[in-house]
């Protein structure tokens, strides 16, 4: 056992908390054990202790609901009453140390067989759930004594690559991503898969629920006719992921090519990539972008189904996806082609039945023809002239917004993004608004970027304006996280949701809201998906900059004054 953790609800009896704490400390130096005590009050839905506790750490609770407790699943518990504590110290401690010991005994040599872990966490933006989690991983795995390892697939590739070696090795493989993971070279081994949340929040916990929940994958990692053999079960219940994949690949052509036009619009003006340029360096820029541009919507639709459908799904996606171009139906016929093309080859590999000795050959040939085949068909005389209609007509529409409309938008997409700080509803926001850059509107995106950046931003500032408001460590924390918000990066802001989530989103949606509001009534565009404040600077990366800078400080501020009035008032004794 490392520690003893204590946590009294300080509404029996604020005089019995604090004498009771004073006695367990006492208690503990007589007997030699490490003790940190909370106090904390009926309503308070967390608990500020100085770090985790671990699953070898014993927790006490006097007079604690069952909503606390069930925080610490990973502890050894007792429930005691604060006259327990207060009239025999000494005996509750010795007690609880000899039953987690006991209950440790058996454990030493590892009852679940589980000590190595190897793990994959990625995020369809690749930026800050991706090493959140890994974070969260490894954290949890030394504290509940595993060896674990992890891959990080961010938004510059894949970091601290497993090698073959640490995959044969593992006892377990935990995959916590939004967006789709190659699996193949975890065949024959037990895998858990799930988002990058509770890794995030809750790694301990999320630990042992693999550990009792992970299954064996089939199949075998060195046969190609196996690459597009994923389940019907996995992709029809990842349709989420298989988006998000297709976004984050997306995402490096809408970021080179908003960018290089840019800069060649900062270079040879509005005009800079018209006919009478050709041969400057402003046109080439544009041209160069351009290009980029172009390939937004192959991209989307080409890893929406190589997400479904693996290697044999991409040239079926990626055709279709650039035929939705040509005709017009933009990301919308892009991320139809993708999934068309995903589930046709998912489906087609099931059904066609070869010899054996010419299974080699679905994978680069007979399953891309024909998936290409269909969708492009389906594509030119079928769905492509409808969806395109209907994008124009949402173009209009978006085009057309001034006022009180383009207000109340702004205000819904900019609440969306602090609504779950990276999550589904933040996502979809944020993917619809990147997918419409494709069609050349830019407002819904500056919206998106200057309501994300509110929740770390105010949460910083209202450290700084209310810091009686906040616990120590979330006052350190403030510049860090102001400086994730500076860089767009909202989920910065999660440790205070988690914290208080009842009064904290709401003032980070009403900012955030405030900002988009802004945002898209005074008509600001940005040329770029991400990078924060850091793409300001770039010329033409922004129109309507003052105002653009306008949106997010007022937004940042509504959030922090709305933080210091709801959030209450931290005290001393709260804290241990």
């Amino acid at each position: 056992m490392k520690n003893i953790w204590v946590i009294l609800n300080s509404d029996q009896s604020d005089v019995k908390a604090i004498l009771a704490k004073e006695a367990l400390h006492q208690a503990a130096k007589e007997l030699g054990h490490n003790v940190d005590v909370a106090i904390i009050s009926n309503d308070q839905k967390m608990v500020n202790f100085k770090a985790l506790p671990s699953a070898q750490d014993a927790l006490i609770l006097a007079d604690v609901g069952q909503d606390i407790a069930e925080q610490y699943p990973q502890t050894d518990q007792k429930m005691v009453t604060m006259s327990d504590l207060l009239s025999d110290p000494k005996s509750v401690l010795q007690a609880v140390a000899k039953e987690t010991a006991d209950a440790l005994a058996p454990n030493a040599t590892s009852k679940d067989g589980i000590h190595n872990i190897v793990a994959v966490t990625s995020c369809p933006t690749g930026i800050a759930h991706t090493f959140m989690a890994a974070e969260g991983l490894q954290t949890a795995g030394e504290a509940l004594g595993y060896h674990v390892r992890v891959e990080t697939q961010g938004s510059v590739g894949a970091q601290d690559v497993l090698t073959p070696e640490e995959i044969k090795a593992a006892d377990l493989v935990i995959i916590a991503a939004d967006r789709e993971v190659d699996r193949s070279r975890f065949n024959g081994k037990r895998v858990y898969a799930s988002g990058t949340k509770m890794a995030i929040s809750n790694g301990e916990g999320y630990i042992q629920k693999a550990i009792a929940e992970a299954k064996i994958q089939q199949g075998s990692a060195a046969a190609d006719s196996q690459a597009a053999s994923k389940t019907e079960v996995q992709s029809a219940g990842g349709v989420y992921k298989h988006l998000m994949s297709g976004v984050s690949f997306m995402l490096p052509f809408v970021v080179a090519g908003g960018l290089l036009i840019a800069l060649a619009f900062a270079f040879g003006g509005i005009n800079a990539g018209s006919s009478e340029n050709a041969g400057s360096f402003a046109h080439t820029l544009s041209t160069i972008g351009g290009v980029g541009f172009s390939l937004m919507v192959p991209a989307l639709a080409g890893y929406i189904a190589f997400s479904i459908a693996d290697r044999p799904g991409l040239a079926p996606g990626m055709i279709g996806g650039f035929l939705a171009a040509q005709i017009g139906s933009g990301f919308l016929g892009g991320i139809i082609a993708g999934f068309m093309a995903g589930y046709l080859v998912l489906w087609l590999n099931k059904h066609i039945k070869l010899h054996r000795n010419l299974e080699g050959l679905k994978p680069i040939l007979i399953l891309p023809l024909l998936g290409t085949l269909i969708v492009g068909l389906v594509m030119v005389y079928v769905i492509g002239e409808p969806v395109a209609a209907v994008l124009h007509g949402l173009e209009s529409w978006l085009r057309s917004m001034h006022g009180a409309s383009s207000f109340v938008i702004g205000a819904i997409i900019g609440g969306m993004m602090a609504a779950d700080l990276g999550g589904p509803i933040n996502k979809a926001a944020y993917a619809t608004a990147v997918a419409l850059i494709a069609s050349g509107v830019y407002e819904p995106i500056a919206a998106v970027m200057a309501a994300g950046m509110v929740p770390p931003l105010s949460a910083a500032v209202a450290t700084r304006l209310f810091k009686n408001k906040f616990t120590h460590d979330e006052y350190e924390a403030g510049v860090a996280t102001g400086v994730l918000g500076l860089a767009f990066i909202s989920e910065g802001a999660i440790p205070f949701a988690a914290r208080d989530p009842f009064r904290v989103i709401p003032c980070f949606v009403a900012g955030s809201a405030v900002a988009g509001a802004i945002s898209m009534a005074l008509g600001c565009q940005l040329k770029a998906p991400h990078g924060g404040i850091f793409v300001l600077a770039i010329p033409g990366a922004v129109s309507n900059l003052l105002g653009y800078a306008l949106a997010i400080v007022v937004g940042t501020v509504v959030s922090a004054l709305l933080l210091g009035i709801v959030k209450k008032t931290v005290v001393a004794k709260a804290t241990a």
